[in-house]
């Protein structure tokens, strides 16, 4: 897949306002809105899964091999420091029971011991149990032939999408697997269709799609639109649509460290709040104002991300490649 720097940006822009809307909130201030980054990041996986597979035409289980090596490992990681410092005592408010932490561990959703939430250890990971089983049933539908994917996709996610409109089921897992969010990735996939059929707008109209979704989570951050999938989901297309239209069109300027922070967004997101809880309580030792310690907090965990983005994250990458060669080469000999 051809390096598309719109799409790193929007990564960058999600994860960041992830940090922000939880260093703000653990200092007791509010930023809701950074946590429409989640929409936006399951509009952008529902598009890069669907151009990958169309481009690469991966066999099934070769598709869930790379989304577990790119996705398991370092959540793993996390999750056991979670769990090693809610044993030791670090985080007093933690409650931990064996069959949370594997159904953390399993990307099973579960309601958390600690406080009721739908969440696993990691907190932040609940995103990664919708992103697993998209996984799932996208590799499921890699056995049919190409042009039945996408009726598949359709009606398997508006199938369950309604299912959960018209139910409403409590638990956990049902909850999750029939939650309208779903439909963000199905919209993302629509959007990869069109990316790949040549069908994005001009550019022109690319820049006016922007500047509407970034009116439209301006208006939805002071209350005058509904904080829902319903809403926060086309906003996201709105966004994608257009940066890609711009990128398409050659409007958009190559900015490396945005798109940096994009490469590092899966370690920042999974990682920011370890060194967000440490940097409030350092705070509230030291009696530092409310805007700096959430400044801090915000540049904290940015920071541990890149860290484990460089020194964890991108080894582990490194790794599995290598391995993945040396098997290609032992076969061919």
């Amino acid at each position: 897949m051809t390096r598309l720097y719109g799409v790193q940006y929007l990564r960058a822009i999600a994860a960041l306002g992830v940090v922000v809307f939880h260093a703000a909130e653990r200092n007791g201030s509010h930023f809701t809105i950074g946590a429409a980054g989640v929409d936006v990041f399951f509009v952008v996986s529902g598009f890069i899964m669907w151009v990958l597979a169309e481009t690469r035409q991966p066999s099934p289980l070769t598709f869930l091999r790379e989304r577990a090596e790119r996705v398991v490992p370092l959540y793993w990681a996390a999750t056991a420091v979670m769990v090693a410092g809610g044993l030791v005592g670090l985080f007093p408010n933690m409650h931990l029971t064996a069959f949370h932490v594997a159904a953390s561990f399993a990307f099973v959703p579960h309601v958390s011991p600690s406080d009721g939430g739908t969440w696993p250890v990691l907190v932040q990971g609940w995103t990664l149990n919708y992103e697993m089983f998209f996984y799932l049933v996208f590799a499921a539908v890699l056995f049919l032939p190409p042009a039945r994917r996408l009726p598949a996709l359709v009606a398997i996610f508006g199938a369950l999408v309604c299912l959960g409109l018209l139910l409403q089921p409590e638990g956990a897992a049902l909850r999750t697997y029939t939650s309208p969010l779903l439909a963000e990735f199905l919209i993302g996939i629509g959007i990869g269709k069109l990316w790949l059929a040549g069908a994005m707008p001009r550019p022109a109209f690319g820049a006016l799609l922007v500047v509407a979704a970034i009116a439209g989570f301006v208006l939805v951050a002071a209350g005058l639109a509904g904080f829902n999938p319903l809403v926060l989901g086309p906003l996201s297309a709105m966004l994608l649509v257009g940066v890609l239209a711009l990128e398409q069109g050659k409007w958009l300027f190559r900015f490396i460290p945005l798109a940096y922070l994009g490469d590092a967004s899966y370690s920042i997101y999974l990682w920011h709040t370890l060194a967000i809880s440490v940097v409030m309580k350092a705070s509230g030792l030291l009696s530092l104002p409310a805007a700096t310690a959430i400044a801090l907090s915000i540049a904290a965990g940015v920071a541990i991300g890149i860290a484990c983005h460089e020194f964890l994250e991108k080894p582990i990458a490194g790794y599995l490649k290598a391995r993945r060669l040396r098997q290609k080469v032992g076969y061919a000999v």
